[in-house]
């Protein structure tokens, strides 16, 4: 997700094209093109102008609806409504892809979380982050704490500090507990502190109560476009 702001002046923006399966979107206002996954400009007069990140989520809507109970939803335009596809991923998934790097240890369609800490990017495959979860990894000598969320496909990526100092996390053991189906009694537990974390990165309870986490953006994605606009990325092993 990115603003559509250069230098304080509003932009609009349309899809004008694919390339290597990546969304390519243009302005109405200068006609410069610009990359999905970058937020670059490649083409026109604002080339080599970059929109801002901004943060966001990948959740599903049972995880968002439990965190955002008076949220809005897009709805969708009712004269187009019969046009949309419900389930679009499996299809788009047997798909040859167009461009692969052959020799890597991925797949061309697997799933990796790729995130980038100062200018260095690393790809975390999605089966290993699932099995593993919560992930504490460093990169650029940044302490990072990724964690699957409740419902076991939402995720979030936070920074493991905790007032200045690093910190590890673990998922607390609710298999003795009454929580109820779906884990509503999720949480992680620091070593720091000893304190109880939700899945928004906010202490519960204990010392650091009312405290939260930085967070970090990162992207769920294909390790072929990953890799294409990423080409010095690491992948995560454990």
């Amino acid at each position: 997700m990115w603003t559509r702001t250069i230098k304080g002046r509003e932009l609009h923006f349309y899809l004008a094209g694919i390339n290597n399966q990546n969304f390519l979107m243009r302005d109405k206002e200068t006609g410069t093109w610009w990359q999905q996954i970058t937020g670059k400009a490649i083409y026109g007069p604002l080339r080599g102008a970059a929109l801002e990140l901004v943060l966001s989520d990948e959740l599903t809507f049972g995880e968002w609806r439990s965190e955002s109970s008076s949220g809005q939803v897009l709805a969708p335009v009712a004269k187009y409504t019969k046009e949309y596809d419900s389930n679009w991923e499996p299809d788009v998934a047997k798909l040859p892809v167009v461009i692969s790097f052959p020799g890597t240890e991925l797949k061309s369609r697997d799933v990796v979380i790729g995130l980038t800490i100062d200018g260095a990017a690393r790809a975390y495959p999605w089966e290993v982050f699932a099995k593993q979860s919560p992930v504490l990894d460093r990169v650029s000598r940044t302490p990072l704490l990724l964690v699957l969320g409740p419902d076991g496909k939402s995720f979030r990526v936070f920074l493991a500090r905790i007032d200045g100092r690093e910190a590890e996390f673990f998922l607390q053991d609710d298999s003795k507990s009454d929580a109820p189906a779906g884990g509503k009694n999720w949480s992680l537990l620091d070593t720091t502190t000893a304190s109880q974390w939700n899945f928004q990165g906010c202490a519960t309870s204990g010392p650091a109560q009312g405290k939260c986490l930085a967070r970090i953006p990162a992207l769920k994605d294909y390790w072929f476009d990953w890799r294409n606009y990423h080409p010095d990325t690491t992948v995560y092993r454990r």
